[in-house]
């Protein structure tokens, strides 16, 4: 009888013991399902950040991408400060340390009344992008205009760094400048810079950093030295190259994190609220935005008056001041060309995005600018003229030397290779020296072996 009566509460133990570890198997599949649904989320985003944290061409002017969305808000929940909405999308992600968004200076979180009406005194979307392709093209022409003084001072008439046969080519100087540069106002001060305006902040690094350093040249450099089976010398050329543009913006990113140390202590100990120039200078109304692009309109059409004018007077000469003069009038359309390719960034290939890591706007920016200057390299020594090497000799270093990048390209390879997988980073940069080294080598190298130019 007791085995009878006691046998029931067995099996209503049984059935509850398998329906608990059912619903037990149940919640730790769910869970561990989210977990790995979050996982992937995030290396989406991750992958969707690295190749955008060089540039994001025009959509930076009208979109807020979903991963800087995330972002801000990791940013709130580990006790950063707090970021506005409409500046989400000025955040980099170039080093992923918390400093490196931290402004100097507290800035409201939610959007007030305030806001909508600074809004509203915007320009215009239209205006946006002319103004932007104004400051694109203001900030192009002091890029190459640096980099040709750069060239000059590290040259061999003058401080003899760099020279033509060597793995210290000409441009390895401006590309270090521009990497170093860019750690600044690229990554560090790039939020604070957005804060007085984001136009400027595209100028300064898409615009100049983009246009001071240049792929294009230090690719053709290389196949210089191979076609003269050089071969050792040109991929130490490469390695060479990218260590050094890699260790300056290194070097940069944690110099300006010290002189943001320095200024966030000054601002302490004046218990000032807010600096003085964030006061004077924010471009916060639509009569300030317009007179700052008709001052850069200004400044341009300055710009290509005088190099125009210095052009029709030394153009018969071949000299090298002829070239620069003609690049100055061509370098606009190289880096507005850029800009509109890096749009593509992030966005990865097909419907699925699939390589959404792999920044195929700058990718395709700098192969097209290298492969076309090695055609123009074989045509300039095919035919071997003074004002067809001008010519040639301009567009290289206006047009290709802008459209191509050093130091876009070399943020996008440091935060791929502080990301959770750095492996990516070498993928990158060698797909890209390997590729554009071989559309040379097609282009360039064997038709002047062929040909026998010199």
């Amino acid at each position: 009888m007791d085995h009878v009566t006691n046998n029931p509460e067995p099996k209503r133990t049984g059935a509850f013991s398998r329906t608990s570890s059912f619903g037990s198997s149940l919640r730790k599949r769910s869970i561990s399902m989210s977990s790995v649904v979050s996982l992937h989320i995030d290396d989406e985003i991750q992958s969707e950040s690295v190749s955008e944290a060089g540039d994001i061409g025009d959509r930076a002017l009208h979109s807020q991408r979903n991963s800087s969305c995330r972002l801000s808000l990791d940013l709130g929940m580990e006790g950063g400060p707090p970021i506005h909405p409409a500046d989400l999308h000025k955040v980099s992600v170039a080093s992923p340390v918390r400093e490196d968004v931290i402004f100097p200076l507290p800035i409201d979180s939610l959007k007030g009344p305030g806001d909508n009406k600074q809004e509203k005194q915007g320009l215009p979307i239209l205006m946006e992008y002319v103004s932007c392709l104004i400051h694109l093209a203001v900030f192009g022409i002091l890029g190459v205009l640096t980099r040709y003084l750069l060239e000059k001072l590290f040259g061999p008439s003058v401080s003899g760094v760099t020279s033509n046969q060597s793995i210290i080519y000409p441009n390895l100087p401006s590309n270090m400048v521009g990497s170093f540069l860019m750690g600044w106002w690229g990554v560090v001060f790039k939020g604070d810079i957005s804060q007085l305006s984001d136009i400027l902040a595209i100028g300064l690094t898409t615009g100049f950093l983009g246009s001071v350093t240049t792929f294009s040249g230090w690719n053709q450099k290389m196949l210089d030295l191979s076609v003269n089976g050089n071969w050792v010398q040109a991929i130490l050329g490469f390695l060479v190259g990218l260590f050094l543009a890699a260790y300056s913006i290194i070097f940069g990113i944690e110099t300006a994190k010290g002189f943001r140390w320095i200024l966030k202590r000054l601002n302490t100990s004046t218990n000032k609220e807010e600096p003085i120039i964030y006061r004077k200078w924010r471009l916060n109304s639509f009569r300030r935005h317009l007179a700052a692009m008709v001052v850069l309109l200004l400044v341009l059409g300055v710009l290509l008056s005088v190099s125009g004018s210095l052009l029709k007077k030394e153009f018969g000469s071949g000299s090298s001041g002829a070239q620069l003069w003609l690049a100055c009038l061509v370098a606009s359309f190289g880096v507005w060309i850029r800009w509109f390719l890096a749009r593509f960034n992030g966005h990865g290939l097909g419907k699925s995005g699939i390589l959404r890591w792999f920044p195929f706007g700058t990718f395709s920016a700098n192969v097209s600018a290298a492969a076309i200057m090695a055609g123009l390299s074989t045509l300039e020594k095919s035919v071997n003229n003074t004002n067809f090497g001008t010519v040639a000799m301009g567009i290289q270093l206006g047009f290709l030397g802008c459209l191509s990048t050093v130091s876009t390209f070399i943020a996008e390879f440091n935060a791929m290779r502080e990301s959770k997988h750095p492996w990516r980073a070498y993928v990158y940069a060698l797909t890209t020296m390997g590729v554009s080294f071989i559309f040379g080598i097609l282009i360039y190298n064997i038709p002047v072996w062929a040909k026998g130019f010199t």
